[in-house]
């Protein structure tokens, strides 16, 4: 059974998801209570691979109110737990120009954190515009078709 707790859904807007990873992450104590309350966001966030180990940056996560001393700082660097055959395959990619791995959600999975990553290549002004137009003309097709018989 999962939870979802937090989604980054501008990715599918501004890039092409090209495979998604699940991975775990090194958390401590008062980082988990406060997941569990639901505080945190991935927006702005990415990974990078530092020494074959994978890291996320940019991902808040708010300090747990009756954690006093064992708070650490929101903002940290946090590992996360793939295995070493997936980081080769994905530090071989990442040296292509214009992929990027971006987190994509955070959710409980068994009692456990993780975290869904996507290779992910950026899109142009166009490629948006694009699907913006196939948006539109789904979103009319639904409109008009809404009492009849017919599925789009």
């Amino acid at each position: 059974m999962t939870k979802l707790i937090s989604n980054n859904k501008k990715v599918y807007h501004d890039f092409f998801v090209i495979e998604t990873y699940e991975a775990g992450i090194v958390l401590t104590g008062t980082e988990i209570k406060s997941l569990r309350l639901g505080n945190c966001s991935i927006s702005g966030s990415l990974c990078k691979i530092f020494n074959m180990e994978v890291f996320v940056y940019g991902m808040n996560i708010s300090h747990y109110e009756k954690g006093n001393i064992f708070n650490v700082d929101s903002m940290r660097s946090r590992k996360l737990l793939l295995h070493k055959s997936e980081i080769k395959k994905l530090y071989g990619t990442l040296q292509e120009k214009g992929y990027t791995l971006i987190p994509i959600k955070v959710y409980f999975k068994d009692g456990l954190v993780k975290l869904e990553i996507a290779l992910c290549k950026g899109k142009k002004n166009y490629d948006k515009r694009e699907d913006l137009k196939k948006k539109n003309i789904k979103r009319n097709l639904e409109r008009n078709f809404k009492g009849s018989s017919i599925k789009v």
